[in-house]
């Protein structure tokens, strides 16, 4: 049975505490049928080019054989290139850093390998429990959408960000997430990477989802506009 809250911060969202649903969660709370938890601090960390390799997506997937052979390569390509950026910086060698800046410039213009470094900074974000750049990631819209495992869709800017706040309230940053499958389509300003995402939180077993990420190109960035995550049995 569900039980309604009389706390005033959870009252206004008229939150009832649901059962557990996906991602390792342990107490869940849920605005009507959303699915959600309350987090009391939030970290203040940064995406780092460093972070994203630890998500170690595999078997990218494009349009056809070609992009599906040079899809993960690229995206690591990426990678390291910001790597090699932040060491010759650090060692003041600015005429390399100006030719790195270059080559990142060449990579990111094209539109599959900035789909994949989008979706890669979403995982991140979602890795170390960054609100600040999950919010700098998507779409100001109201036509946005989140569905959380086991939930219905939450709809709007305010309210998606208030789920991800919600729904990473108990967890021990960082986590540990691993893609798989990752497929990827870009057609014009939209595209969209659909993958299995394998989530392990402190002293859980993994978990899995099947994850769809649609973006849109707004004023030449990428921004996510829908995530719908789905439970999986492994």
């Amino acid at each position: 049975m569900l039980h309604h809250l009389s706390s005033p911060s959870l009252k206004q969202y008229n939150l009832v505490v649901a059962k557990t649903f996906g991602r390792g969660n342990k107490n869940q709370f849920l605005p009507g049928d959303r699915r959600i938890k309350l987090r009391t601090e939030r970290p203040t960390s940064s995406i780092q080019a460093s972070g994203l390799r630890l998500l170690r997506p595999r078997n990218v997937k494009g349009d056809d054989s070609k992009d599906n052979a040079s899809g993960e390569s690229i995206l690591l390509d990426v990678q390291t290139l910001e790597r090699d950026l932040d060491i010759a910086i650090a060692e003041e060698n600015y005429a390399k850093a100006a030719q790195i800046r270059d080559s990142l410039k060449l990579l990111r213009q094209d539109s599959t390998t900035s789909v994949l470094a989008a979706n890669a900074q979403f995982y991140e974000s979602f890795r170390i429990g960054d609100l600040a750049a999950m919010q700098a990631l998507w779409a100001n819209r109201k036509e946005v959408c989140c569905v959380h495992p086991g939930a219905r869709g939450i709809y709007g800017y305010e309210d998606v960000m208030t789920s991800w706040d919600y729904v990473w309230a108990n967890y021990e940053f960082p986590l540990e997430i691993e893609l798989k499958d990752v497929n990827v389509r870009v057609i014009g300003d939209v595209g969209y990477v659909s993958c299995v995402e394998l989530v392990k939180t402190k002293g859980s077993s993994w978990g899995g989802q099947f994850a769809t990420n649609v973006f849109e190109r707004i004023d030449g960035k990428w921004f996510i506009c829908i995530h719908h995550a789905s439970v999986l049995e492994l």
